[in-house]
């Protein structure tokens, strides 16, 4: 599997959230290089979860699909002799 990466824009929102969250809900303040290191962390530790999760989500949508193609097939299919 290769590497979760994210663009620095996305690294310095996500930290930002991180950030307010700390602050709103647990009274806690972090500077951004704090935040960054957390957000690291979560991203190494449960990064390979979240996104093992999604491709499981994409795989149920993608299999109920192609049993909605499969039986549409099947009502189109004419009988024949041969």
């Amino acid at each position: 599997m290769s590497k979760i990466e994210f663009t620095s824009q996305q690294k310095q929102a996500m930290s930002a959230e991180l950030q307010r969250y700390l602050e709103d809900e647990l009274d806690i303040e972090i500077g951004q290089f704090d935040a960054d290191f957390l957000l690291e962390f979560v991203t190494k530790k449960f990064g390979a979860t979240f996104y093992n999760k999604g491709l499981s989500d994409a795989q149920a949508i993608f299999d109920r699909k192609i049993l909605d193609v499969a039986d549409e097939l099947y009502e189109i299919e004419q009988i024949s002799e041969f």
